[in-house]
Order: C-alpha cells, then sequence, then structure tokens
C-alpha cells in the first residue's frame, strides 16, 4: 500500500474529508511552530545576554502562551476527528467489503475465502485505526512542516539548514529499509490470523459432529500450532518496529546534536548572535520530529496498511452494482413485480476445477402459476442454475431474462429485461429462496417465520396467515410439541433443532412472505414421506396463489407435481466455445387456470 492509497480516498469518503482537514492543521500546525522557537528566542536572548528583566518582554510571554494553547487546541481538533475518520472509514470499508463478496456470489465465497473476509472485516479493518489517528498526520506533517522549517532555518543561518539538509533524507532511507521488511512480517501475520480464523470457526461449527464421533479434541493440536505461528508474527513485528524507533531515534538525536555542536562553535567566535542560535536550534529537531513519527507510526500501522490490501481487492476485483433498468420502475413508489416470469437463454456457467460447462446452454422458461421442476443428475449444474436466476452468479454465456406484470398498469406485462441490469435488491424483493440448509438467525421460531431481527421476550401470538402456512408444512404439529410454542429460542443456524423442522420453518416463511418467485432447493431432502407429502401440498398452494415456483428436485413425487421439467445438463469446454443451446424441456403438462 502507498502511504496514502488513492483507493483508500475512492472507497472512502470520509477519508477525503479528513485529509483535507489534516492538512490544514499541518499547515496550523507549521505556522504554529515557527512562531513558537522565534517568540523564544526573542524571549530569552536579551534575557541572557542583556539581563533584560521577563517583565519587559511581557507581550512577548503572553503571545508565547496564546500560540503553546493554540498548538494544543489544533493537536486536540486533529485528534479528535482522526478518532472521528477512522470509525467511519472502518464501518464504510466494512460494508463495502460485505457487499463485494455478497456481489461475487455464494461460490466465492465458498472457495476458502468466507471465513478470511469474515477475519478482515472484524479483527483486519480494526488495525486501521493507528494508520488514521497516528500516521496519516505525522505523513502530511512531513510534506507541510519540514521542508518549510528547513526554510526558515535556512533563512536565519545557511550552515544549519545545510547540515540538515544532508541529514535528513537519511530518515527517510532507513525508513523505507526497514519498513519493507516490518510489512512483509505483518502481511504474513494477518495471513495467519485468517488462517487461524476459519480454522476456529469450522471447528467450532463442527463440535456436534466431532463430538458425536468422539473427535472433538483431535484438532486441539492443529489450533494451538496455529496459535504459536500468530503469535511468532506478531513477537516479529513488535521486534522490527522496536529496532527501527532506535535506529531513526539515533540518526535524529546524532543529526541535532551536530546542529547545536556547530551552533555553539560558531557563536563561540562570535560569527552568529543568540537570537539566531536559541531559534535555530528550537526549531531543528522540528524539522526532523514529523518523519521520526512517520516512521515510528507507520510500523504500528502495518497491520491495518495489509488488511485494507486485502479490503482493496476484493472492493477492485467485485462486480459492478447494475443501474436501475428503464422498465423497473424502481423508486417511483408503484407496487413493481406482482407476477414473475423467468427465461434461460443459452445459460451456460464453468465449474469450478473442472473443464466443463455446468449448465451447459440452458434454455428454458419459468412461468407464474405454474411449478418448475429443474432435473439432472449431480454435479450438472441446477443449483447453479438456481444461483444465475437468483443474480447470485453472473453466466459465463447467455443470459437470464425476467419479466414482470405490472398491477399498477391493469396486468400489463413489461418487457424482458436482462436480469443483469435489474438492481438486486429490487430483484432479491420478488423472491423467496428455500436452500437445502436454510439460514435462520437466532431469535423465536415466530421470528424466524417473519423473517425478522429477533423480539423482545414476550408470548407473541402468530397471524393465521402464519397459522394456515404452518398447517400446510407441518410446522403446526413441530410447534405443538415444543414447551415454548412459537416462542421457542432458536440458536444461530437454527440450532436447536433437526434438519427438518429447519426445513418446515424455511418453507412456512416462504409461504408468508409472499413472493411472486419461490425457489426451493430439494425441500424434502431432509423429510419423511408423510412430511413430503405436506411439502407438496404448499407448492400446490403457492401455484395456486399464483406464483412462479422453482424446484429443484430429484425424488419422483417432486417431479411428477411440476408443470413443466427442465433438464440441466453439463458439457465439456473445447477450445473455449460456448456450447449450443440444449432443447431441455422434458414435459410440459397442461394447467389449469
Amino acid at each position: 500500500m502507498k502511504p496514502l492509497d488513492p483507493r483508500l480516498l475512492r472507497y472512502a469518503r470520509a477519508a477525503r474529508r479528513y485529509v483535507v482537514l489534516t492538512a490544514a492543521t499541518g499547515v496550523a500546525t507549521t505556522a504554529l511552530v515557527v512562531g513558537q522557537a522565534v517568540l523564544l528566542a526573542a524571549i530569552l536572548a536579551p534575557t541572557i545576554t542583556d539581563g533584560r528583566p521577563l517583565a519587559d518582554s511581557a507581550g512577548l510571554v503572553a503571545a508565547l502562551a496564546a500560540v503553546v494553547v493554540v498548538r494544543a487546541l489544533v493537536v486536540w481538533v486533529q485528534e479528535r476527528y482522526a478518532h472521528r475518520a477512522a470509525s467511519r472509514v472502518i464501518a464504510d470499508l466494512r460494508g463495502q467489503v460485505v457487499d463485494a463478496a455478497v456481489a461475487r456470489g455464494p461460490r466465492w465465497l465458498a472457495d476458502g475465502r468466507g471465513a478470511s473476509t469474515v477475519t478482515l472485516v472484524t479483527r483486519g479493518l480494526d488495525d486501521l485505526e493507528p494508520y488514521f489517528v497516528r500516521y496519516v498526520p505525522q505523513l502530511l506533517l512531513a510534506a507541510l512542516l519540514t521542508p518549510a522549517t528547513l526554510l526558515v532555518v535556512g533563512g536565519f543561518e545557511w550552515v544549519s539548514g545545510v547540515i540538515i539538509g544532508v541529514t535528513i533524507p537519511l530518515v527517510p532511507m532507513f525508513m523505507i529499509l526497514v519498513g519493507r521488511l516490518t510489512q512483509g512480517v505483518s502481511e504474513r501475520r494477518l495471513v495467519t490470523m485468517q488462517r487461524l480464523s476459519a480454522q476456529v470457526l469450522d471447528l467450532v461449527a463442527g463440535i456436534p459432529t466431532l463430538r458425536a464421533f468422539g473427535r472433538e479434541r483431535g484438532p486441539g493440536a492443529r489450533v494451538r500450532e496455529l496459535g504459536e505461528a500468530h503469535r511468532r508474527a506478531t513477537m516479529g513485528t513488535l521486534r522490527v518496529a522496536f529496532l527501527s524507533g532506535m535506529v531513526l531515534e539515533l540518526l535524529t538525536t546524532l543529526s541535532v546534536a551536530v546542529v547545536a555542536v556547530g551552533i555553539g562553535l560558531r557563536m563561540v567566535y562570535g560569527h552568529m548572535d543568540l537570537f539566531t542560535g536559541l531559534a535555530v536550534l528550537i526549531m531543528a529537531p522540528e524539522v526532523y520530529l514529523p518523519l521520526r513519527q512517520v516512521g515510528l507510526h507507520f510500523h504500528a500501522s502495518t497491520d491495518g496498511i495489509a488488511a485494507a490490501n486485502q479490503a482493496f481487492e476484493v472492493l477492485d476485483g467485485a462486480p459492478a452494482v447494475p443501474s436501475p433498468a428503464a422498465g423497473s420502475r424502481e423508486g417511483s413508489g408503484r407496487e413493481v413485480g406482482t407476477r414473475v416470469s423467468v427465461r434461460f437463454e443459452g445459460v451456460s456457467v464453468r465449474a469450478p476445477g473442472r473443464d466443463v460447462w455446468a449448465p451447459a446452454g440452458l434454455s428454458g422458461v419459468v412461468r407464474a402459476g405454474a411449478v418448475t421442476a429443474l432435473a439432472g443428475p449431480n454435479g450438472a449444474g441446477k443449483t447453479t442454475a438456481v444461483l444465475a436466476m437468483l443474480g447470485l452468479l453472473a453466466p459465463d454465456a447467455g443470459r437470464v431474462l425476467v419479466s414482470f406484470t405490472d398491477r399498477a398498469d391493469d396486468g400489463a406485462p413489461l418487457p424482458e429485461q436482462d436480469l443483469a441490469q435489474v438492481p438486486a435488491d429490487l430483484w432479491h424483493r420478488h423472491v423467496a429462496w428455500v436452500p437445502q440448509r436454510a439460514h435462520l438467525s437466532p431469535g423465536t421460531i415466530l421470528d424466524a417465520v417473519l423473517d425478522r431481527e429477533a423480539s423482545p421476550a414476550g408470548a407473541e401470538v402468530p397471524s393465521p396467515a402464519v397459522l394456515r402456512a404452518a398447517a400446510l408444512t407441518g410446522l403446526d404439529d413441530v410447534v405443538a410439541e415444543l414447551a415454548d410454542g412459537w416462542s421457542t429460542r432458536i440458536g444461530q443456524g437454527g440450532h436447536g433443532l433437526s434438519l427438518g423442522q429447519r426445513q418446515r420453518i424455511a418453507l412456512t416463511r416462504a409461504l408468508v412472505v409472499d413472493r411472486p418467485l419461490v425457489v426451493l432447493d430439494e425441500p424434502t431432502a431432509h423429510l419423511d414421506s408423510l412430511s413430503a407429502d405436506q411439502v407438496l401440498a404448499a407448492i400446490t398452494a403457492l401455484r395456486e396463489r399464483g406464483c412462479a415456483v422453482v424446484v429443484v428436485a430429484h425424488r419422483e413425487a417432486l417431479l411428477a407435481a411440476a408443470d413443466h421439467v427442465l433438464e440441466v445438463r453439463s458439457a465439456s469446454i473445447v477450445d473455449d466455445a460456448d456450447p449450443a443451446p440444449q432443447n431441455t424441456t422434458l414435459r410440459t403438462a397442461e394447467v389449469g387456470a
């Protein structure tokens, strides 16, 4: 990362205002430093040489006190807004990284990047605070105060200016040499921390399974090894930082000493008056101070810089957010898309790690008021086709077209539009998705069904619509067996319930939210035959409501209940050529009005 990476200013608006404010405080600090040195010299020189009482310099003393107070006020303002800007930038980057990770889709997150992204947006980006609060202000001070004070020193006494001008390049040279080493150590530390976090997250998630097989203590040695590696990387960063700080302190101390010795010799031989000598001697440490602080705080912020680099890698590679399509009428306040249909047009996606298209040339239509089943062998790309239809994955070839029926125009259909041009938030408001393993947030069963944040403690009565949906999916029987009924608390991911019970909650939620497109990925995978019949009844209710229902199915009962069956096939990639569109409709049943 550059000392002040332009990407930081591009992605974080708060950083732009903060840099402007810091530059302004840097200019003020420069003027105050020079004024403080001149005033001190003007007060002390007559007192020492002529014996003039301090009372005669009361005006200068008052001016010096005012300069000191203003300088402290400027430092306070800079520190105050530095912490605010750091908090806002970190929060902004966190949100953007999360959005970018979501935009890349579940396939990208599943490829070992999910846990590392979690670590990045939590502990990783927290390390940006010392970068903003300490490093950036000193960097701007070094760019403003150092050359300005050097010019003032040269104006007072050119020999001291030459000495400082010759020795000052040594500070950034040593800082760069040691900084490169420290930056590499910090990057390795962040990678180690991410690996450790991923291992611990996987271990915690798999504890029930490990305990069932008596292997819960097995991964402990590996976690200890990763923890020790993280400790060594952290101590290595601190060791290099301390050594580099000592080098910079020694170098600047010797440089100031050379200037002081020169001033003393010239004053002894009468080649310099006391006022000039004091002014130059007071300003000499201020010339080196910003550069020394840059080196010191750079090592304190290298962890944040490494995290920012990873954040920019996620943001730079994320797909662009589509602008609202002309036909979507987003933001118009009108109800859009009371019915939805989807058309696959030669959709092909490269399978990760395999030289195949999965799916390959998928074409077919998902109609409103009908049940469409996606059939095919394992690995053919059924789930991938669903991800493309949900807008979570961009096809490598072909496209997904969607059309809405606008109730505001008396049911007139809107023109088909490419899903890639439909805003994701608009599209997702029309879709209910029930994956094989439904995600349930902590709260009560009623919270999970209503898809809301956990409600305050206390019994709640479900609405008649919820009760009707629960009767269709069999969730009412599950709730009746629980002591707290609908107020039963569940943990993250539905902890405390079986897979089948979680599936019933997800199906009930799909019925309650009333979305025009409902996607079910193997909805009967964790259910017995009686429960599967209840799922079929729920699917029938969705179809009668006018929803477009998509089912990823292997079971014959689901395929038989579908109005349309689309076969999903895979094909080998030959010379990177796009696969030819396939006729994927296996069966079409007549659907009653």
